[in-house]
């Protein structure tokens, strides 16, 4: 083959390869979903030192008591306004529903192209939250809890992870992806300081272990 056709055809090999892998990082997710940032390590150690240790209770509990998906935007409830926020190149029909897109979990690094595979995780469960000082709430606050999209508590994950962490705090479970963790416990942290919620003694002890090593 002249040495000009062979120049000529690893020039298109190469333009060729460079297209594929700009394809690959445009249909790749982004690192992380979007998460509202939550405060440093250094803020969520003094928070912690500031929240009640107290044992927990959850006589009463019943997840009706928290209103979830309520109408946050136009059509959209807070479950589908989470997976627009959290996905990448998600489509919706007229009522908000989400019909294709990616969802990347931090919890475990999976990515997901189906929404049925998608939970939105309260990172603070909600049974939780009442253990902890949401059961003398009124059920307007627990609604707003449930539907905050302004504190680091909700957040589009892997389905079978979230139903693997169920009720858990962090003394007994935290995301199996390491490098999510201090993240996690940053955002715990923020969240039962804004409610006012309460720990118990093993909680806090995990807390401050994860903390120390952010």
């Amino acid at each position: 083959m002249p040495k000009f056709y062979a120049r000529r055809r690893l020039g298109i090999l190469a333009a060729l390869t460079g297209l594929i892998a700009s394809a690959a990082l445009l249909d790749s997710p982004s690192a992380s979903a979007a998460l509202p940032t939550p405060v440093s390590a250094s803020t969520a150690r003094s928070y912690l030192s500031q929240l009640t240790v107290a044992t927990e209770n959850r006589t009463g509990y019943d997840r009706s008591l928290f209103p979830t998906w309520i109408t946050i935007s136009g059509t959209c409830n807070t479950r589908e306004w989470i997976l627009k926020r959290d996905g990448s190149n998600v489509v919706t029909d007229s009522s908000c529903v989400a019909q294709s897109g990616s969802w990347y979990s931090p919890y475990d690094g999976a990515t997901w192209y189906s929404p049925s595979d998608v939970d939105i995780d309260h990172l603070v469960p909600l049974a939780e939250a009442w253990d902890s000082g949401a059961s003398k709430w009124t059920t307007a606050k627990r609604q707003d809890f449930a539907n905050d999209v302004t504190r680091p508590q909700l957040l589009a994950v892997t389905d079978n992870v979230n139903q693997a962490k169920g009720d858990q705090d962090p003394a007994t479970w935290v995301p199996p992806r390491s490098a999510y963790v201090c993240t996690y416990v940053r955002a715990w942290v923020q969240v039962k300081y804004y409610y006012n919620l309460s720990v118990d003694s093993a909680e806090k002890n995990a807390l401050q272990n994860y903390l120390a090593a952010c």
